[in-house]
């Protein structure tokens, strides 16, 4: 470790403490992303739910909008979680008063799990500031400084999707 870095740890330093470009890009990088998952956790912590909770909130809001029905498979195909553990985010969810079980509009075999207005409504508030002021930071980009960062970001993780799975030790 390098006592001397600004972020305690030499992880992309030089021997001289200095960062060179392609290090400060990563240490910026690793700056952002510490903020944003301290931020995430903040507001999880105020909606008093945990990280599966609120995504699952955030994929119901966003199929609510595009009119898009969502039944519990559906969950649980895209928070890659079992069924087991998809029924008891649900129960977590209708018991706090997040979401709704209803009827399938057209399979009455089937329910749909609907987020309620007041989760939308504590959803755009608890994230709103936060969303407000990243987009104020995108829209100060120039298109050729947006075409940039978004060609380093699609890049990025492109790199990192394509590490293989290693066994953990």
């Amino acid at each position: 470790m390098n006592a001397h870095s600004p972020s305690g740890s030499g992880y992309w330093y030089g021997p001289d403490d200095r960062l060179d470009p392609p290090g400060a890009v990563l240490q910026a990088l690793r700056e952002y992303r510490n903020v944003e998952v301290a931020r995430r956790r903040s507001t999880r912590d105020s909606m008093g739910m945990g990280e599966t909770d609120l995504l699952a909130l955030r994929y119901l809001l966003r199929a609510q909008t595009g009119g898009e029905q969502v039944g519990p498979k559906d969950l649980s195909r895209v928070l890659g979680i079992t069924t087991a553990s998809t029924t008891s985010l649900i129960d977590r969810l209708v018991s706090s008063g997040h979401v709704r079980r209803e009827p399938h509009p057209t399979d009455r075999r089937s329910l749909v799990i609907v987020p309620t207005v007041a989760t939308d409504a504590e959803v755009r508030a608890t994230l709103g500031d936060m969303h407000r002021s990243m987009m104020a930071v995108a829209e100060g980009l120039s298109a050729e400084e947006a075409r940039i960062v978004v060609s380093f970001l699609r890049r990025m993780s492109e790199a990192i999707a394509e590490l293989p799975n290693r066994p953990s030790e």
